[in-house]
């Protein structure tokens, strides 16, 4: 006896003598027609979703698209067009050179006497003439005009200004205070007035700049003992009278000056 395994023969044998009423045997029993449902069903399922964007195609749209027809138009400036330079007032160009008698230069060339067209110029015809590729007749009233040689025009000397500041230990011609070094400490001590401190003792160091006008520049206090020893010291200098100014090579120059004052207070 051939058992169909699609039929439910096969039950009938397995559960022979077993409790039917078992949930198993009716599970088995109805494996048949629940497959066959899942497989329809599962069948309409998949060709929905495969025909769902044909079906959405097809359907009218309700909608209407909209359609933004608002053009904005926004005013762009130009930059203003490049204004050309304008051209400095050039000489004139020269005038042409006058015209010089110049004689056609014909090539010479073997043919018969009755083929020459052209005769080649006498040597009588050449002299003080030039050679060219035409007959050209000067001008003897015109006047003659040498060109000069390039790089043989006058040369201006540049003279560049030296403003170097110059230590007095290596000047030819050192600065010096108009009647001597001892006018000038005495006009430092005459115009310099010392602080009201007792027991107030002590060196000021000033470095100035002597000019070539003479004049003091650049001071500087490099070292005081307080109690605005160094601004007088500055004040002092700022109303000195013009010194002789230093020179090196012949020609005046600027020089470095130190000078130390030596501070004492009234005892």
């Amino acid at each position: 006896m051939k058992l169909d395994i699609i039929k439910n023969q096969w039950l009938d044998i397995v559960f022979e003598g077993r409790n039917k009423i078992y949930g198993a045997y009716e599970l088995r029993k109805s494996n048949t027609k629940t497959t066959v449902r899942s497989l329809i069903i599962g069948s309409i399922v998949f060709s929905l979703a495969v025909a769902a964007p044909l079906i959405a195609s097809l359907l009218p749209n309700s909608e209407e698209e909209v359609v933004d027809n608002d053009i904005k138009i926004t005013t762009v400036k130009l930059p203003p067009k490049p204004k050309e330079p304008v051209k400095p007032n050039l000489p004139p160009p020269p005038p042409p050179p006058p015209k010089v008698d110049q004689v056609k230069f014909v090539k010479p060339v073997v043919a018969k006497t009755e083929e020459i067209t052209e005769e080649p110029p006498k040597i009588v015809d050449l002299k003080e003439k030039k050679i060219g590729s035409e007959t050209i007749k000067g001008d003897p009233d015109a006047v003659l005009t040498v060109d000069e040689p390039v790089g043989k025009g006058p040369v201006a000397e540049i003279v560049q200004e030296d403003n170097n500041v110059y230590n007095t230990a290596g000047i030819e011609v050192k600065p010096d205070f108009p009647g001597g070094m001892e006018k000038f400490y005495k006009f430092v001590g005459n115009n310099y007035k010392t602080p009201e401190e007792e027991g107030l003792k002590g060196k000021v160091y000033v470095t100035f700049v002597v000019e070539k006008d003479g004049s003091l520049t650049d001071i500087k206090v490099l070292r005081d003992i307080g109690y605005g020893t160094g601004a007088e010291a500055i004040r002092v200098l700022k109303k000195c009278p013009k010194w002789t100014p230093g020179e090196q090579n012949g020609k005046k120059v600027r020089v470095l000056y130190s000078l130390p004052i030596t501070i004492q207070s009234a005892e």
